[in-house]
């Protein structure tokens, strides 16, 4: 019960106080709107998918026609046009990160696919980029797809070879080689036309993922945002708490508890327990604001939402007890705060997602609490997964949790 007198009388304390509602909701949504309009929120035309280059060195350009439409039915990536004077620049673009990935179709490609001999395109692809090797398997599908359509029109084709040859009478021959040109591309095209109209029907039933198109275009760049924002400004929103007790030690307040019915550790609990709440408070609130005016899906996984949230809640507040039991000053709860907020938001994926960044860079981000955060978070709201993504991001905020509390308890001190 004591526990919970202190942690009611510090929230009490810190709602009252405008620098903390500063930082815990006015700083975040003001964030939110800023980075969202600038990648892309609102947008609706805005294309989310990994832009991949398209040069076509073939004179017929009949393949690069249908490789250019499969790769912009893609629901991943989205093609981008070349010319044949921007061939030197390919590895730079992609290198530079302004491409995913690019292919290149090579001359005479057309007429290799029909007559069934091996002419590869060539991919460029970054091979430490999560996104150039999305981008390339999504660019083996299409070419496979292409490749498949060729055989079944040569196969078409011979068919009707052996029937002219076997019944004369029944099947006219070609022609010329035009007239069975022309039957390899039509039967090219309707092979392709298939792929898209199977003749087996399949029932979809709608699971977590969500369809490019649907909610998630609607949302444009807040759906990374708005999470990064919450996660971002729960540590800046620590500030008051941290400060209250500093000055809690530093006017010996603490120490005059210990006179009392409480023991060091029931202090530290009831500090800890207040700052937990008051950060469920901020990403509650903040979710609702993201659900209801940005149009971010976090309620169509309510339970993985909640999970998330708490293993946040868990660990920032530990963070947030660790600077209070630390600083020495009310300037260095500030610097203790701010810094750790960039430093942690920055590495951790807050500003950009790690997915679009080298394997090195995942693998340092993925040391600090902040990648697991946005991991539970755009597991839900982006990739549209259900409960079981949460699970092992939730374990591992909550070891963090545990690291933090227990440096916390031993650096503590009551003035």
């Amino acid at each position: 019960m004591r526990v919970l007198d202190l942690t009611a009388k510090d929230l009490l304390q810190l709602l009252r106080d405008g620098r903390t509602a500063g930082f815990l909701l006015i700083m975040p949504i003001a964030f939110t709107f800023l980075f969202g309009f600038a990648f892309g929120g609102f947008g609706g035309e805005s294309d989310p998918r990994l832009p991949v280059g398209l040069l076509d060195l073939d004179d017929s350009a009949m393949s690069g026609r249908h490789l250019l439409a499969l790769l912009d039915a893609s629901q991943v990536v989205r093609p981008v046009e070349l010319k044949a004077a921007q061939q030197q620049t390919l590895d730079k673009k992609v290198r530079d990160g302004d491409l995913a990935a690019a292919v290149i179709v090579p001359a005479g490609h057309s007429q290799a696919l029909l007559a069934g001999t091996s002419l590869p395109l060539t991919v460029v692809v970054d091979p430490g980029s999560t996104g150039g090797l999305t981008a390339q398997t999504e660019i083996q599908a299409a070419a496979g797809r292409l490749a498949a359509s060729a055989e079944s029109a040569r196969l078409a084709a011979q068919l009707l070879d052996q029937q002219a040859t076997l019944n004369p009478e029944q099947v006219a021959g070609w022609s010329g080689p035009a007239d069975r040109q022309g039957f390899l591309e039509t039967s090219l095209e309707q092979a392709l036309e298939l792929w898209d109209h199977p003749s087996i029907a399949v029932r979809l039933v709608r699971s977590g993922a969500i369809a490019i198109g649907e909610e998630s275009s609607a949302q444009g760049g807040f759906l990374h945002t708005s999470p990064s924002m919450m996660v971002q400004f729960a540590i800046g929103g620590l500030i008051g708490a941290a400060t209250m007790l500093f000055s809690e030690r530093k006017s010996r307040a603490l120490r005059r508890l210990l006179t009392t019915p409480i023991t060091r550790a029931q202090i530290l609990l009831g500090h800890y327990l207040a700052m937990v709440v008051l950060i469920l408070i901020q990403l509650t609130v903040l979710v609702i604001f993201g659900q209801l005016a940005l149009r971010v899906p976090y309620t169509r996984e309510p339970l993985a939402i909640l999970l998330v949230m708490i293993g946040t809640a868990l660990w920032t507040a530990a963070f947030g007890l660790l600077i209070g039991a630390l600083a020495r000053s009310e300037e260095q709860v500030v610097l203790f705060s701010l810094i750790p907020m960039f430093v942690l938001s920055g590495l951790g994926g807050a500003w950009v997602p790690l997915e679009y960044t080298g394997r090195t860079f995942q693998s340092i981000g993925h040391l600090l609490p902040t990648a697991w955060a946005m991991d539970g978070f755009e597991n839900i709201v982006i990739r549209g997964l259900g409960l079981g993504s949460v699970l092992f991001p939730a374990a591992a905020m909550l070891g963090y949790a545990f690291l933090l509390f227990a440096l916390a308890a031993w650096r503590f001190r009551t003035e």
